[in-house]
């Protein structure tokens, strides 16, 4: 299914993800309004440029960073906006990287590290790389 057809199938299911939001909310105890068009594009940036499965673990980390932040509309935003800018860097990358040879060498890998962790899990050197990273060069 295209992004084009999908997007409208989100839309026409408006009112069921209207009362889910606010069934959850009020199952969960939150009390903050959600803006779904932001985190329905930030599922679809991390889907569509990282993998699927990063949709849902990506709003999850969103939510959990804007908690930490404070909570609220805005931090959950400035969180959402800044996953969304870096699953479309990955796509990017992914791109330009397909009709590059790879390269495994440690000064080209993904940054790691709380700041720079692709991943959300972990630093350099913590042993939580893929099975197929070199890691830190020593």
């Amino acid at each position: 299914m295209s992004l084009r057809v999908a997007r409208p199938a989100i839309r026409d299911h408006g009112r069921v993800l209207d009362e889910w939001i606010a069934a959850a909310k009020t199952e969960l105890g939150i009390d903050l309004d959600v803006d779904t068009g932001v985190l329905l594009d930030l599922a679809r940036d991390a889907a569509h440029g990282v993998a699927r499965p990063a949709a849902p673990l990506t709003t999850f980390l969103v939510g959990y960073a804007a908690g930490r932040a404070g909570g609220g509309p805005d931090a959950v935003r400035e969180a959402a906006q800044k996953a969304a800018a870096l699953a479309r860097r990955w796509a990017e990358e992914a791109e330009a990287a397909e009709g590059a040879e790879p390269v495994r060498s440690a000064d080209t890998a993904r940054p790691t590290g709380a700041a720079g962790s692709a991943d959300g899990a972990g630093g350099a050197g913590d042993g939580a790389g893929s099975p197929g990273d070199a890691g830190p060069a020593r």
